[in-house]
């Protein structure tokens, strides 16, 4: 499949550069990192939370976890863990389980784990579970402009 055609004209209407590199599947963004070779703390991760009736997307390092009290506090409203199942209803051009780190495309609010920010590069599964996508943290901090930030990993 490769990159999502939503994630892909994301990054061209937002002027940012990027490559695609191929990998073996995995079953998680840890062992993405790891058969790629990137950094846990390099590799961002979509992870889709139920809140308020709707959904939100948080975005961590592959070698972190999302902090849900953390996100509420946040937020100031609980959120929880949303199923793979109601996940892959809101990318439909990606594979189950490859969630993507991009919420505005998609039409769903997102979070990005502070973590993320000043690193020189940043990679992220394409939207299915063997390409993984590469952009300077410049072009990430312009992905993510607007997006609310804060401590939501642990």
């Amino acid at each position: 499949m490769g990159i999502s055609m939503t994630m892909q004209e994301y990054l061209e209407d937002n002027h940012v550069q990027y490559d695609i590199a191929r990998h073996s599947r995995t079953g998680s963004s840890a062992m993405t990192a790891e058969a790629s070779h990137v950094p846990g703390a390099s590799l961002a991760k979509g992870v889709v939370l139920k809140w308020d009736d709707g959904y939100l997307l948080a975005v961590v390092p592959a070698s972190r976890r999302v902090d849900l009290d953390k996100v509420s506090a946040l937020l100031g409203e609980r959120v929880h863990l949303a199923t793979e199942e109601e996940a892959s209803t809101l990318f439909p051009d990606c594979d189950t389980g490859a969630v993507p780190i991009f919420g505005a495309p998609y039409r769903v609010a997102c979070v990005v784990d502070e973590r993320l920010e000043g690193g020189s590069d940043v990679y992220f599964e394409g939207g299915d579970h063997r390409s993984l996508v590469h952009v300077s943290g410049e072009g990430f901090g312009r992905l993510m402009y607007g997006m609310p930030h804060g401590h939501i990993s642990g």
